[in-house]
Formats: C-alpha cells, structure tokens, sequence
C-alpha cells in the first residue's frame, strides 16, 4: 500500500498563478482546474499510489484562528476568478473517483499530517504533494514530500526527503516547527522572533535543537547582547509561533487508508464536465471515452440521435450523379499532403474510399461541398492539378470565428462544444477506418449547427467572403513559395562567422578568460563577479543577463557593445541564415505553411519557416530580403499600407480632426505633433515628430504612460501629459476607447469592423493587472483585427484579379500589411497597378487606403 496524500487548496493555487488565466467562451475560468489536473497527473505517474486522498480547507476558522487572532490575518480572500473553480473541482474530482477529505476546525495540513501518521504506524509509504513548505515538517521514514509547482505552463515538482531536507536546511525535518517558531512565517502570519531571520534560526537550532532547549539554557549561553535581547523580549512570541506551526497529526478524520483507494470512474460525467469546460484534451488525458462528452441532452441522446447508413461507393456515386445540386459532405485523412482516406456524405449514407481518383472526381464536381480542411484540399488541388470546385462550407474556419480563444478545433472537439448530434452507424465500416467513421457521424450536425452560430453572430460575410476564399489563396501561396539564392545566403553565412568570431575574441579579451559567452551564469559571474559591474537582477540560478539588462549597461564596460553584438550576429546565423538554407525546396523555393486559425486578432501567420518575422529594424537583418528574388524572367512587386492600423482608428472613432489629416494628405505624425505641442507643422522638430508618431501606434495598443516613457525616454509625468494631450487633440478617439470597454465588459467581447470577435474575460477579472490587460486588448482588437480583415480582402480581390485577366503574375507571399507578388518582366507593371488598386479598394472608410507598390528584382529592391 502506498498512499499519496494531496494538499488540495494548495495544489489549486499552485496551478491557478502559474498558468496564465484560461477561461471557455462562456467566460468560465479554467486555468486552476487544468493545471490541478496536469499536476495530479504527473505526480501520480511519478509516484504510482495504490489510494489517493485529497484534502481541502474549510472556511470555517480553525483551532490556531482562535488560539491567535492575527493568524492569517493579512491574507486577502480568494480572488473570484480561482473562487469559481474550486465547486468545479470538487465535482469533477469526485466524478473521477477521488476521495476529498475535510475537517472543521483543521487546515488541510492537519489532515495530511494526521494521513501521515497513520501510514508511519502502518509502515507504508506516504507520499505527500503540496506547493506548503510547511509540510516538510512531517518527513519521516515513511514520509516524503513533493512540492509541486508550474514552470513555463508544464507541472513539476521537488522531492523532499530527510537527507534532502538536511543538505537544504542543515537540521531534521521535525526542526522547520522551530525555525518558524524563531524566523516566523509571513505568508500565514505567524509573528516568530522580531529580528530573528533564516539564517540566524538555522543557526540556533543547528546549535540548541529545539526552541525549549535554546530558552532553558538563555542565561548561560554565549550569544551577542542584540540578539539575547531579542530572545528574551519574544520569548512569548517564539512558544505561541511553535504551537501555530505545528501540524497536528490527530485530526478526527478516517485513517484507513483502504477506504481511499480511488473509486469507479464516472465516465458520462466527468466527460461531459470537461467538455463544458473545454478541455478536450484532458478528457484524453484522463482516459476517458471521447464520445461519452457527448452522451446525454447536451449532446443528443443516443434514442434520439439521426441515422448515418454506410453504403458502398460504387451505390453512393450513382445516387450523387441523380443530384448535381447536392451539398455533400466531405472528410480526408492526410499522410502530408497525400489523402490516405475519404469518406463522402450524402443523404444520411456514408462512402469510404482509398482512392486518389475518386476524390479527384468529386472534387471537379458542381456539387456544393462542405469540408473539414479547405486549404489541405486547395493545397492538394495545385500539387496535382486538379481543380477544386464549390466548397462552400469549412468546419476548421466556422469553429476559429465562433471561438479564436480556442485551439482545439477538431470535429470531436467542435462536437462536444455545440452538443451536435452524433448520429448512429449502420451498416458495416471499412477495416482502418473507424476513426474516420466517428467523425462523419458528427459531421452532418456539427455543420449545421456551425452555419447556424455563424449566421446568429453576423459572421456570414466574414465565413463564406473572407476566410473560405482566403483558404483557397494561402494554399496557393504555400505551393509556389518564394524563390531564394541559396549560394548567396551561405556566403551571408560566413561572412558572420567571421563577424562571430571576431567579438568573440574581443569579449575573451575584455573579460581576461574564456567562458560560454551564451551561458547566462558564466557570463553573469564575468561582467558581475569578475569585472564588478553593477547587477541589476538576480534569479535562483544567478544574475540576469537578459536584453534589458545588458541594454542598460551600455556605456559601463566595452564588453556590453561586443556581447550585444555577439548576440545579435549569433541569432542572425542561427536563426535565420541557418534556419532557410534548412528549408529550402528542391525547386530552390521556400515554402512557408500559413496559419489561418492561429492568432486571436485574425492575423495570418506563417512557420516552417515565419517569414512575418524576417528582421527589419536593423540593416544588416534587413539585408536578409536581398536573397529572397524573382524566378528568372521575373520582377517582384511589393505593396504595403500606409498607416493602415491608424486610419482605421480614424474610422472606428469617427475622430475629425484624425480624419481631416488623412483626407488631405498630411503627414499624419507631424500633424499630431502639430496638435498636441500647440505648434505650426512647420515648426515641428523631428524629435516632436518622432514623440507623436510614439503616441500615435502607442494608443492603438493601450499604451501606459510608464511604456510610453521607456519608448521615447522621457519621465513618467511627460509621457502622461503628452498621452492626454493627444486624447484631448483626438477626442473621438478617447471616446472610442471608453466605448469599446465599456461594450466589452456588458458583453464579453469586442468585435472588427467585419464581425470578427475576441472574447475577454478578463474584462471582468477581479485582478487589476489582467482587467487593464482586457482593456488593452479591448481597445486594440476592433483596430489590429480590422485592419487584419482588409489585408485578408484585398488578397482575395488581388488573387482573384489576376486570375480574371489571364495573368500569370501570382501572389506569393504576405507580411502584415505587405503583399507581394510575383510577376513576368511583362506584366510587372501591370501587376503593380492592379495590386494598388485592389488593396486600395478593399475597404469602403471614412478616411482613404493608401497603399505604396514598388517593383525590383529581389525583395529588398522591392521593399524600395
């Protein structure tokens, strides 16, 4: 028998602050629940216990509240986002077969210790998992202790047992009462000795052993005048600390360990609770059964559910050439980018089929399909030539719309979230394709209940002439690439290995040794051990030496300017020179693979490799574009939006005096300037200019005056003063932002121009930090994503353009606010006009779209 005794309240608060707040789109807060979960899970697998108990706090006062009234005293109460989780552990903990324990009057201490001696009187292993260091007290034979915590997201966990509790303290592990009882404990209030820290405790108990032995022998020990007057006058402090940090190990609550061996599982239940809280995952995790999520009224009952009969292809086919206006319902499964499986849908009948040929019919087909993954299909269409007609509905597109905060958007996932119908099976299921099978029994439903949510939520537009088309538009971009000089970039490549080398020399020279120059502890122990530079940080593992560190020693040593430098180089190399020559195609092309599902405000991103994140501030990163060029015979356009983030805050603000600047042409941060410093355009200095244009992009993101000051090196109070002088300068603007929170917190989201939604339940979070976050983002989503929704219309429009008048000029790539295309030598300036005129037209607003098109050979030409 081995027992793991779990200090509930403990673990949850473990969990809810080291995991970033997560809630469902109903606004239920999740983080504490997943974490509590991932942290059981693991120590459970570590451990492997034969029972497992779980023990929470009661709000009713305990024994040591009325032994002391100032004990925990100073704690705040639980903040309402955790407090909402705790009721939905419970539930969830028992549904899966957990014994809980609680006391009144005991802490859930109390109960650990008193589960801990009972197994010691047994002896059999206790192995106790807290995130309370007040719990090493009870480390024993049979004992051992495991302090959990959460580091970057993932659980983990420190094991205490006496001898570590030794080399870490320097006495037994029964001693941590007397140290509390001299250091005290601020976390619960326990007074200890004034004066009297951790080290000096160390020292005295080391020495005396226990608080009794150290006051019977007061009088006649050697100590320091200051330190027997601190003992005497907290004599009474340091007995009543002792009595307050001792566990009790008799608490009154059921110590056979048998009656705690984990019960039968509630699969329906537990499933169900998961899959409304959204944690899909964890139902896998857990080892529950994916389709018990959805058994019950939330997800259509079983006597209740449609029929999906399975027929043969050749039956199915027949039955489909009788309907060419069908909508039929198809669903792949992908080894790359090569279809190993498909199943078609039609009429309440499923078909399954292995062949390549087949798909390719249906995809030529007039029927109206709806699909699971329409890039994967556009992308197979132009690998293989085969034109994909008529899909009109895309699961993976309809469930990022109904819920960007989500990043699980399988049809199972998407199923269990809409309570769509599972329909039943009949008939017999190919041999390998039974998972293919439980998702078209969802399928037919879930789109349904999709194209349902997307109408309710305005989003039609944004689905079906937006994103749907854009699918279609990023897979052809993926599949022609971007052609790169590799041969050129190797040279790059050395020549920065000669540059790395040589500030790797001069930082060896500076510092009077050698060392790893990209390990954070020996550089640390060079630039504030060895050269005495003054620290501004320091870790557990020792001095921070992160950007913001080194930055601010800039100008305290020549060493600082070669180690940046050092760094920047050595990311250039390995990042970026490196990192392409690595994925470049057989074709000499580089294909980046475009996220539409990513990103909460509705921006594209790209990996393998992100070419959103080519380095531009800094020329010799910039000059990375110079080896991205056209194919032979070929020009490059690159078009990029002026300002387009602050016209559209022009727009969505209804602001005059913004829109007045746009509509005549103004430079708009001169302007700014002009507005807020009192002063004639004329008469605005570039350092003026360059504060406004600060402000300017720092209001669309919420930027605090402490930021602003940082950006532009200014005080506090100036950043302030020139952040209400623009809101008084831009008045709609001001009034925007108090609108749009406002609208958020009433409704639990904020939206684009294009009904584009982002749900924030921080808005209404009790914590001021994450509230001001919410507020943030708030204010900045209708902006970033409206101006991520014209960027995605003006590449449908352009794609389709060029399309239209039989071009072979092809969009290829898109950063931001930049397209690029690639064009013959011929139609390169026609390519040009067309591209400005579609980004320019792309959005109808108050104020006008200004993109600025320039044509070269490479990318760095383009970009002009």
């Amino acid at each position: 028998m081995k027992l793991l005794a779990v200090d509930g309240n403990s673990i949850l608060n473990r969990a809810f602050y080291g995991i970033k707040l997560l809630s469902t789109k109903n606004g239920d807060y999740t983080n504490g629940i997943y974490g509590f979960l991932s942290i059981l899970l693991k120590i459970t697998a570590d451990v492997e216990p034969d029972a497992v108990a779980i023990a929470f706090d009661l709000r009713a006062p305990t024994f040591r509240h009325k032994r002391y009234e100032g004990y925990k005293a100073q704690r705040k109460g639980m903040p309402e986002e955790l407090a909402q989780q705790l009721p939905v552990l419970k539930e969830l903990l028992g549904y899966l077969g957990y014994a809980m324990v609680e006391c009144e009057g005991y802490e859930a201490d109390d109960i650990l210790g008193t589960l801990a001696a009972a197994c010691t009187r047994a002896q059999v292993p206790c192995v106790i998992a807290t995130g309370d260091k007040d719990s090493l007290q009870l480390i024993g034979d049979y004992v051992t202790v495991r302090l959990a915590s959460t580091k970057m997201g993932q659980p983990d966990s420190s094991v205490y047992d006496t001898a570590a509790f030794r080399e870490r303290y320097g006495v037994d592990p029964i001693q941590l009462i007397d140290l509390k009882a001299l250091m005290g404990d601020s976390s619960d209030n326990i007074p200890g000795v004034k004066g009297i820290g951790e080290k000096g405790a160390i020292q005295l108990i080391s020495q005396y052993g226990s608080v009794e032995a150290l006051y019977e022998q007061l009088d006649e020990i050697e100590l320091k005048p200051a330190m027997r007057a601190k003992l005497e006058a907290g004599r009474e402090m340091a007995f009543l600390s002792k009595e307050l940090a001792t566990i009790c190990c008799d608490a009154p609550v059921d110590t056979d360990l048998t009656h705690y061996k984990r019960g039968e599982v509630q699969q329906d239940r537990a499933a169900r609770l998961l899959a409304r809280l959204e944690m899909y995952k964890m139902i896998d995790r857990l080892g529950l059964s994916a389709d018990a999520a959805g058994a019950g009224e939330e997800a259509g009952s079983a006597a209740s559910a449609p029929l999906l009969t399975v027929i043969e292809l050749e039956e199915m086919l027949r039955a489909l050439d009788d309907a060419p206006d069908a909508v039929v319902d198809l669903l792949c499964r992908w080894q790359g980018d090569e279809p190993v499986r498909t199943a078609i849908l039609f009429g309440g009948r499923a078909a399954f089929t292995e062949s390549r040929t087949i798909l390719n019919r249906l995809l030529k087909k007039p029927w109206r399909l709806r699909v699971e993954n329409a890039k994967q299909l556009y992308r197979y269409g132009f690998l293989h030539q085969v034109p994909v007609k008529n899909i009109t509905f895309d699961i993976l597109l309809a469930g990022y719309l109904s819920n960007p905060n989500s990043s699980n958007y399988t049809i199972t996932a998407l199923a269990q979230n809409t309570g769509a119908a599972v329909a039943e099976l009949a008939g017999a299921v190919p041999e390998g394709f039974e998972e293919l099978a439980a998702d078209c029994a969802a399928f037919p439903s879930l789109c349904d209940k999709m194209a349902q949510e997307i109408d309710e939520n305005g989003q039609g537009e944004l689905l079906y002439e937006i994103e749907l088309p854009l699918s279609e538009v990023l897979a052809s971009m993926e599949v022609l690439g971007f052609s790169i000089d590799a041969q050129a970039l190797e040279r790059f490549g050395e020549e920065l290995d000669v540059d790395i080398a040589r500030y790797q020399k001069q930082i060896y020279e500076y510092a009077g040794r050698e060392f790893n120059i990209n390990s954070p502890a020996q550089l640390g122990e060079v630039l504030f051990g060895d050269l005495e530079l003054p620290a501004k940080k320091k870790t557990k593992t020792g001095y921070s030496t992160n950007a913001d560190v080194l930055e601010s020693l800039r100008g305290k040593h020549p060493i600082i300017e070669c180690i940046l430098e050092y760094r920047k180089l050595t990311k250039l190399k390995s990042t970026y020179v490196d990192g392409l020559i690595k994925v470049i195609g057989p074709d000499g092309r580089i294909h980046s693979s475009f996220q539409q599902t990513e990103t909460r405000t509705g921006r594209i991103s790209s990996t393998e490799p992100n070419l959103q994140n080519i380095p531009v501030r800094t020329e010799i990163g910039s000059n990375l574009r110079k080896f991205f060029r056209a194919a032979p015979g070929c020009k490059l356009v690159d078009a990029d939006y002026s300002q387009i983030e602050l016209r559209v805050l022009a727009h969505v603000a209804n602001d005059k005096n913004m829109a007045e600047a746009f509509r005549t042409g103004e430079d708009i941060h001169t302007q700014t300037a002009s507005q807020v410093f009192g002063l004639p355009p004329l008469f605005v200095t570039p350092m003026m200019r360059s504060r406004a244009k600060a402000v300017n992009f720092g209001i669309v993101y919420g930027i605090s005056a402490f930021s602003l000051s940082q950006d532009i090196g200014v005080s506090v109070a100036e950043a302030d003063r020139y952040i209400k002088d623009y809101l008084r300068t831009y008045s709609g603007v001001k009034q925007y932002m108090e609108d749009t929170v406002a609208f958020g917190k009433e409704h639990g989201y904020v939206s684009t121009l294009w009904g584009r939604r982002r749900y924030l339940p921080e808005l209404s979070s009790s914590n001021h930090n994450l509230r001001s976050f919410g507020e943030r983002v708030a204010m900045n989503t209708p902006i970033q994503g409206s101006a991520a929704d014209i960027i995605k219309i003006a590449m449908v429009r352009v794609y389709r353009r060029l399309e239209r008048e039989g071009m072979r000029s092809r969009l290829i790539l898109q950063v931001h606010d930049e397209l690029i295309v690639e064009s013959p030598d011929s139609e390169a300036e026609r390519a040009r006009a067309i591209v400005t005129e579609e980004m320019e037209r792309a959005a109808s607003l108050s104020v006008p779209l200004v993109a600025d098109a320039n044509v070269g050979e490479t990318w760095y030409q383009a970009k002009g």
